[in-house]
């Protein structure tokens, strides 16, 4: 459901300056979508609420839509932006008779990614601002099963963990900018994490610590899917 208004989570972010590096970092991934489409369950009539990554859209918490009136639903790295993400998620589950589908990152494993070395402000902000995955699970109700999604090595949709084993990509601006939780931090954090993962990458440092994730072909993360059935 789109609405083209400011991000309900995050009052003080410029929307604008961060959309304008998210078209060319921010690309669903087919394999990605497979798990999402495999959650559905071949639903035919699907409400998207948010309407995934790289937008930064209200959901309206009051659906303007009847009881039950959709076979599923879904929303797709949007939920952290919401207002009222409960109140949101029970609407969602209102007006949906079959699975509620939430892409969403488990706040619960954020930090447990290398960045956190280099920029722990950015992956703190990640994890105050996800919904805990089961607070997610309780305002759905019904039956709820938390699936983790492999992240491919080139996924081509650039969120922080998309680049496990690409490190020099978040050197550039572009890339971060792309990612709204950078806009939460100022500019002394960014060039700190710059200067930091220049050098690691130069000296070696880097890949004697995680050069493994450089041909890992997935990698398992904070990358999760809630689908919840009444």
């Amino acid at each position: 459901m789109k609405t083209r208004t400011r991000d309900g989570g995050a009052h003080d972010v410029d929307h604008g300056t961060i959309g304008s590096g998210s078209s060319g970092c921010r690309r669903p991934d087919e394999r990605v979508a497979r798990f999402v489409a495999d959650a559905l369950g071949g639903a035919r009539n699907v409400l998207d609420v948010g309407a995934g990554a790289g937008s930064y859209e209200n959901v309206a918490e009051d659906l303007p839509f009847a009881d039950g009136e959709f076979d599923a639903a879904m929303t797709l790295f949007s939920l952290h932006r919401w207002s009222d993400a409960t109140a949101g998620l029970r609407e969602m589950r209102r007006v949906t008779s079959g699975p509620v589908v939430v892409l969403t990152c488990d706040p619960a494993t954020v930090r447990d990614f290398w960045l956190y070395d280099y920029a722990p402000e950015v992956l703190d902000t990640e994890a105050r601002r996800h919904p805990p995955v089961d607070e997610i699970a309780a305002a759905l109700g019904g039956s709820c099963t938390v699936e983790a999604v492999p992240i491919p090595l080139d996924c081509t949709d650039g969120f922080n963990e998309a680049y496990y084993g690409r490190p020099e990509m978040l050197l550039d601006p572009a890339a971060r900018q792309a990612c709204s939780a950078w806009s939460f931090v100022d500019d002394g954090v960014r060039e700190r994490f710059d200067r930091a993962l220049r050098h690691d990458l130069t000296s070696g440092t880097w890949d004697e610590r995680f050069g493994d994730l450089r041909t890992r072909p997935t990698f398992e993360g904070s990358l999760v899917i809630v689908r919840a059935t009444p």
